[in-house]
């Protein structure tokens, strides 16, 4: 059996969570959380650990970057793939707050909405 301990990150709270894991890599338990939403970060971030991203890109015809985040949170280990996608892209402007600016990013099946106005 081995533990896993976080502090969670779904509000001001930050309640100490340790997660126990068995030998197949699955959640046994999750203590420390004082709401729900905190036992089911336990159990995601234990096993399979995602965030939302937030970055900026480049339009292909303004010079003012604009700021994007993925519409839901990515896994972990897809972040820097995602972040080089993100950069590589150039859309037109004009783009509005909630414009998809990338669909399904990498596969993840989150799309990339604008944050920002440009226009």
């Amino acid at each position: 059996m081995e533990n896993k301990r976080f502090i969670c990150i779904n509000c001001p709270v930050g309640c100490h969570l340790t997660v126990s894991l068995d030998e197949k890599n699955e959640v046994i338990s999750v203590t420390g959380n004082t709401c729900r939403r905190g036992e089911i970060y336990g159990r995601q971030e234990a096993v399979h650990p995602k965030r939302v991203l937030t970055c900026l890109m480049r339009s292909s015809n303004r010079k003012k970057p604009f700021s994007v985040k993925t519409s839901a949170p990515i896994p972990k280990e897809q972040l820097f793939m995602c972040a080089n996608a993100i950069y590589a892209a150039h859309p037109e402007a004009p783009i509005s707050i909630g414009d998809i600016v990338i669909h399904d990013i990498c596969g993840t099946g989150a799309d990339v909405l604008a944050t920002q106005n440009l226009l």
